[in-house]
């Protein structure tokens, strides 16, 4: 009863997936029962819910801080939520963005208002920066390209 309480409460401040409730709870130090007890009435209650949490989060990495499928796809994982739920979630999610306004979005914002890249120094070190966004490398090169003085 106690973890169910403490799960509660996890989940009014944020949404958390499955695994990162049974991680806090363990870590909270209730045993390996009252855990999966509490996991299950929490699924039952549908206070927890995993395809609803990596929807979550997929959204949260587009629109707050304009991130890849590749990078959201990650982040998803991190939290502890199974790939087959995480692709539903961003094929949810990416079906109403264009992936090359997302790229041009944060192009926008890396170049400062500038129009044109400066030099190839500064294309690499784009480059590297929308990689580790997790965009496609191939729509990467395309928009660095049209970019390019």
């Amino acid at each position: 009863m106690k973890a169910y309480v403490d799960g509660l409460k996890m989940l009014a401040r944020r949404e958390l997936s499955e695994a990162q409730i049974r991680q806090r709870l363990a870590r909270k130090g209730h045993s390996q029962s009252e855990i999966d007890e509490a996991v299950e009435r929490l699924r039952g209650e549908r206070a927890i819910d995993d395809t609803r949490v990596a929807e979550a989060i997929a959204r949260t990495e587009t629109s707050i801080k304009r991130r890849g499928k590749l990078r959201v796809r990650m982040q998803i994982q991190r939290a502890g939520i199974g790939q087959d739920i995480a692709k539903r979630a961003i094929a949810e999610v990416f079906s109403g963005i264009d992936d090359d306004e997302l790229i041009e979005a944060s192009l926008r914002k890396r170049l400062r208002q500038r129009e044109t890249i400066a030099n190839d120094r500064e294309f690499q070190r784009l480059y590297r920066y929308l990689v580790g966004q997790g965009f496609e490398t191939d729509k990467i090169m395309r928009a660095l390209e049209r970019k390019r003085k």
